[in-house]
C-alpha cells in the first residue's frame, strides 16, 4: 500500500502550569495538584461539541509533542524507568521522539465553561507542556479502557514518591503572598518534587547541584540534601 500524507489541525491548545519540559510528570495522574485547561480553537468554539461530556470523569487527550517534533525520531530510546541507560524500541515506549510525534494522556475532567468568547475545559492530573496542541478529545470508558490483568512490562509499578520536600522560610512567605492567585502552588511543587524530576540517571542519587524549574510563572530552585529535597527559593518571573 502506498504511503499517504495525512494533515491534522489542532482543535485547541493546553494551558498548563508546566512551562518547560523539566518538572513535567512522566505520566498523567501522578500529580493531582497539576490542574490546567484545554482552550478550543475559534472554529471549534461551539458548546455543542461538548454536549454530554460532563457524564464522564476522565478524558483521553490526543496531542502533539510540539516542543520536540523537529528533532525527528529514533528507532530506540532510553526510558527513564530503566534509568535512562537501557534502550528499548520506540514503539515499546511513550517517548516523544516518534515517527509521528503523537501522545495520549488520560486526565480527569473537572468542568467546561464559556468565558470571554472562549471555551475552556478544566482538567486535572495533566502531564502536558503549556501550549501543547490538542488533536482530539475522547471520553475514557472504564470497562473498555481499564484492563486490570494487563502486563506493564518495565513500567509495571508506579514510580516512588517518597522523597521528603522541605521549604526555606523565604519560600513559605512567597506561598502566603501568592495564595489568592495560586492556592495549590505549594501542593503542586511538593507533588512534582517527590517524584524526583532530575534526569533518569541521577534519580535517587546524591548530588550538590542546584536545580531549577518553572511552574506557572515562578522559578522554583531546589537542592537534594540526603533523603530530602530542599526548595531554596521561589521567584516570580
Amino acid at each position: 500500500m502506498s504511503s499517504q500524507k495525512i494533515s491534522l489541525n489542532p482543535i485547541g491548545f493546553v494551558n498548563s502550569p508546566y512551562k518547560q519540559k523539566f518538572g513535567i510528570p512522566r505520566q498523567a495522574n501522578l500529580v493531582s495538584a497539576g490542574v490546567g485547561s484545554i482552550e478550543l480553537n475559534e472554529e471549534h468554539t461551539d458548546i455543542n461539541c461538548l454536549r454530554g461530556i460532563e457524564q464522564f470523569s476522565h478524558l483521553w487527550v490526543v496531542f502533539l509533542f510540539h516542543a520536540t517534533a523537529n528533532r525527528g525520531w529514533s528507532a530506540t530510546v532510553k526510558p527513564p524507568r530503566l534509568g535512562g541507560k537501557e534502550k528499548v524500541g520506540v514503539f515499546s515506549s511513550r517517548a516523544p521522539f516518534r515517527p509521528n510525534p503523537i501522545g495520549i494522556s488520560a486526565v480527569e475532567y473537572i468542568k467546561h465553561q464559556e468565558y470571554d468568547g472562549k471555551i475552556l475545559i478544566t482538567i486535572r492530573g495533566l502531564d502536558l507542556l503549556d501550549g501543547t496542541p490538542v488533536l482530539d478529545l475522547k471520553p475514557y470508558i472504564a470497562y473498555a479502557d481499564s484492563l486490570p490483568d494487563a502486563s506493564g512490562g518495565y513500567a509495571a509499578e508506579k514510580p516512588n514518591d517518597d522523597l521528603f520536600v522541605e521549604f526555606a522560610k523565604a519560600v513559605e512567605k512567597q506561598f502566603t503572598l501568592h495564595k489568592a492567585n495560586y492556592p495549590n502552588l505549594k501542593e503542586l511543587i511538593t507533588q512534582v518534587l517527590t517524584l524526583d524530576p532530575r534526569p533518569a540517571w541521577k534519580i535517587k542519587s546524591q548530588d550538590d547541584k542546584q536545580y531549577g524549574m518553572t511552574l506557572y510563572n515562578f522559578n522554583v530552585n531546589f537542592r537534594i540534601e540526603k533523603n530530602k529535597i530542599r526548595v531554596t527559593s521561589l521567584l516570580p518571573e
